[in-house]
């Protein structure tokens, strides 16, 4: 459906990443939270993703590592506080780079006329430097690319 929208204003702690998909809500959230399916779009494209842990419930962790083509590796980890099927995912997200820099993540998916979904994430970070080191480091890069690729697998379930 469409492309993937980024609200980053000045001065303020968080990042939201928008994405409408051509695809039931139940199969989005399938998608955001099998261990299975999440190496198949999660990350910038040059990038594979290895799935540690993930277990998609209140209290649970995940860890995710995105490995380089020369297999340096980039460990980033969390802790599912909310999971409510179709509709809501809250954990927090920290890379492993950076620790004690911790996020909290919210994801919406609501549902639009014609079947779709709308992905909203909302990512509040620790302070506005925090947050402005993920826009330096061209964070929206690797969203827009996981979204795209979350398009792509979609289509194919």
């Amino acid at each position: 459906m469409g492309n993937t929208e980024f609200v980053i204003e000045p001065g303020r702690q968080d990042i939201f990443m928008i994405h409408v998909f051509d695809a039931p809500r139940d199969v989005v959230f399938r998608a955001v939270t099998d261990p299975e399916l999440v190496p198949r779009w999660w990350g910038p494209r040059f990038l594979a993703t290895r799935v540690d842990r993930m277990d998609a419930r209140p209290g649970g962790r995940w860890r995710f590592v995105n490995i380089d083509a020369k297999g340096g590796e980039y460990g980033f980890r969390g802790v599912y506080h909310d999971v409510v099927a179709p509709e809501l995912i809250v954990r927090t997200w920290e890379f492993e780079g950076t620790p004690g820099d911790v996020a909290l993540e919210t994801i919406r998916l609501e549902e639009v006329a014609g079947g779709g979904t709308r992905y909203v994430a909302q990512s509040v970070h620790p302070s506005v430097e925090s947050r402005d080191a993920i826009v330096r480091a061209d964070g929206a890069k690797g969203g827009r690319d996981s979204m795209e690729r979350l398009a792509e697998l979609l289509r194919s379930l």
